[in-house]
């Protein structure tokens, strides 16, 4: 009897067996495919718009891989406060030194130890690497006081060159296009740093209902002179009136919502070549929910071409990693964001939050946060999140504020939600989260992406989570394509195209 029933089982157990073998099913999105020679073809919609091209961004536009800068102070803890005395007087004895050929200055090595912090360390120079040893070099925010431990930052702003703006004379600039006509291309040429502008006009706002949010307290309708974009490029190459550049357009031109222009900008006393990496950094506080001790680890703003590599936080109320609206090409890897403290409430755990451009966050881990991956208000793209966790969530990953543009959530995993709405009067009215904002291959709780009601599209491509409304129901889908389907090529969207930029 027993051997018929094992006979009778037999042939389930063998097609459970090979079914457990079948290889993967792999499957291409609809929106770009991936060629055998490693490059990529973008499927255009109806107006020509396809998914931007991530790969140009962080630490030289991914063209220089993060240098390893040698010693040439090195430093041990003391007793008591070691901010003044000890860390900010290295700090401003390697930035008398004088810059190398490549923009150093040298490493400013902190050994093993703990160092307490009672203020702010500040580097506000070129060329200078603050290390550590690891977990084993230990910054801490000691008392009292919502600061920053390690504000990295140079002064000045975007000042436009006067007589180089020239108006884009296309009909339709699309996402994702590197080139465009305009007005009068005399007087640029490759190599040249200049801002694309897009103004934010009433029509734009009426079209995307941003003047109708629902009142409440605080509550803030947009407004056309506080939506003026500039993105910050670079010219590629001049042909005839046609300007190419090196990173593309993020949210679609056109003139019934103003258009676009470029000029020549400079950016004085704007720093560069400031790296930190290896430090354990830690804020003192007195309850789970104490607001008055450290608030972010490191602060990056005003600066361009720098890093932030294998660093730990743990404690602060508001960010490991918080990066400045006017900070590009920096690159986040291997850092870690550990037990913020403070209320769950709004503006607190933003474990790694980026309002600059071009920036890249990567291979970092959060736990106990509120939006662990996160851009701000009116965040000018390409921006990149790949290979990423978030454990222990308190809300979600995503554009927080109102309109970001051109971001990408690569690989993501998290246990709570990623999240592109309408916010609504969330805040002081955020509304509108964002467009180009694209989830790829991540994983979630579950995800909300609307495309807003004007000016382009979201996406959601290949999520294993679940789908709900979000904040509002009836608000319009954003492009969902292979939830919960294995096998989504490329894997990496990002790691896609940067192997693609290269072979070009």
């Amino acid at each position: 009897m027993v051997r018929i029933t094992l006979f009778k089982t037999l042939p389930l157990l063998t097609v459970a067996v090979l079914f457990a073998f079948q290889p993967l099913q792999k499957w291409d999105s609809k929106f770009v495919k991936a060629n055998p020679d490693g490059s990529l073809q973008y499927i255009p919609d109806e107006k020509g718009n396809i998914l931007p091209d991530f790969s140009r961004v962080g630490y030289y536009r991914g063209d220089k891989t993060i240098p390893v800068i040698p010693v040439v102070k090195t430093i041990s803890p003391g007793n008591g406060d070691n901010q003044e005395a000890i860390i900010q007087a290295a700090i401003n004895e390697v930035a008398a030194m004088p810059l190398d050929a490549n923009g150093f200055r040298g490493t400013l090595l902190l050994q093993k130890g703990t160092y307490n912090i009672p203020g702010t360390i500040r580097i506000n120079a070129s060329g200078i690497i603050l290390r550590g040893e690891g977990n084993d070099t230990r910054l801490v925010a000691t008392g009292k006081g919502q600061r920053t431990l390690i504000n990295v930052s140079g002064s000045g702003n975007v000042q436009e060159v006067q007589g180089t703006r020239t108006a884009i004379t296309d009909t339709y600039v699309p996402t994702g296009a590197k080139s465009f006509r305009v007005q009068s291309a005399a007087g640029y040429k490759a190599g040249d740093n200049i801002i694309l502008f897009r103004p934010g006009t009433e029509a734009w706002i009426k079209d995307l209902k941003m003047d109708q949010i629902e009142e409440r307290d605080g509550t803030k309708q947009w407004i056309p002179k506080e939506y003026d974009f500039s993105f910050e490029r670079i010219i590629t190459k001049v042909e005839g009136n046609t300007i190419t550049i090196d990173n593309p357009v993020v949210m679609a031109m056109e003139p019934r919502y103003g258009g676009g222009a470029i000029f020549k900008y400079t950016f004085n006393n704007r720093i560069n070549h400031v790296g930190i990496e290896q430090l354990y950094c830690e804020s003192a506080y007195s309850s789970d929910t104490a607001e008055d001790h450290g608030w972010n680890a490191i602060m990056f703003n005003k600066i361009e071409n720098g890093w932030i590599t294998n660093v730990t936080s743990r404690y602060f109320g508001y960010a490991c990693v918080n990066i400045g609206y006017q900070a590009k090409w920096i690159t986040v890897d291997h850092c870690t964001s550990l037990d913020p403290k403070s209320q769950i409430t709004g503006s607190r755990r933003y474990s790694f939050n980026n309002d600059g451009q071009q920036n890249l966050v990567m291979n970092c881990r959060a736990t106990e946060g509120r939006h662990d991956y996160v851009t701000g208000a009116k965040v000018c793209g390409p921006n990149v999140f790949y290979n990423c966790t978030a454990e222990n969530t308190h809300a979600d990953i995503g554009p927080h504020h109102r309109w970001a543009m051109g971001t990408l959530y690569d690989n993501i995993v998290t246990d709570g939600e990623i999240n592109i709405q309408d916010r609504g009067n969330w805040g002081s009215g955020h509304g509108w989260s964002g467009v180009t904002q694209i989830l790829w291959n991540c994983t979630a709780k579950r995800a909300a992406v609307q495309s807003p009601w004007a000016c382009g599209k979201n996406y959601c491509i290949g999520l294993k989570g679940g789908q709900y409304d979000g904040r509002f129901k009836g608000r319009p889908n954003g492009e969902w394509e292979g939830q919960n389907k294995e096998g989504l090529q490329p894997p990496s969207l990002y790691m896609a195209q940067v192997k693609a930029s290269r072979k070009q």
